[in-house]
């Protein structure tokens, strides 16, 4: 039997999935339309609920940056990770921006932590190394300055 009020329904499950973790309204949007629920009811209740605060896209890009980069990745992959849950780069950019000072450390913690703080023998492992930091998300700047530091 069908929901007597879909709107309830919607947002009931909004609110069951933004209680255990921080959503986009595009990946709410995504959700919701995979049970079945048409956009035109979707996008009412999730402006209610933005307007009440429960979708917060500026509080999710900051604790997904925070998130990400505990696990050691860069600035360009969370960048890309964010556009693709549907963020702007408005929401994005400051997020980012306030680490500018500590990339290099974290990208130095990263390649430590997979190589150790020996330096690179040779142009092949040179390439290898920086093949690994440029998929964690790392500028190709920083990988040179970071390759290049014992020279």
């Amino acid at each position: 039997m069908a929901d007597p009020d879909p709107a309830a329904a919607i947002e009931r499950l909004a609110l069951r999935l933004l209680a255990t973790r921080e959503h986009s309204r595009l990946e709410l949007v995504r959700k919701l339309q995979m049970r079945g629920y048409p956009a035109d009811q979707i996008d009412p209740v999730l402006s209610g609920l933005a307007e009440q605060g429960a979708i917060d896209e500026a509080r999710l890009a900051e604790s997904y940056v925070a998130e990400r980069v505990g696990k050691g990745f860069g600035p360009l992959r969370i960048h890309a990770e964010l556009r693709e849950k549907g963020l702007s780069d408005a929401a994005i950019g400051p997020c980012l921006e306030v680490m500018n000072e500590e990339w290099p450390a974290l990208l130095a913690a990263a390649h430590d932590r997979r190589f150790g703080p020996t330096p690179p023998t040779d142009h092949t492992e040179i390439g290898r190394r920086g093949r690994f930091l440029q998929q964690r998300g790392f500028p190709p700047e920083l990988i040179h300055r970071q390759l290049r530091r014992h020279d």
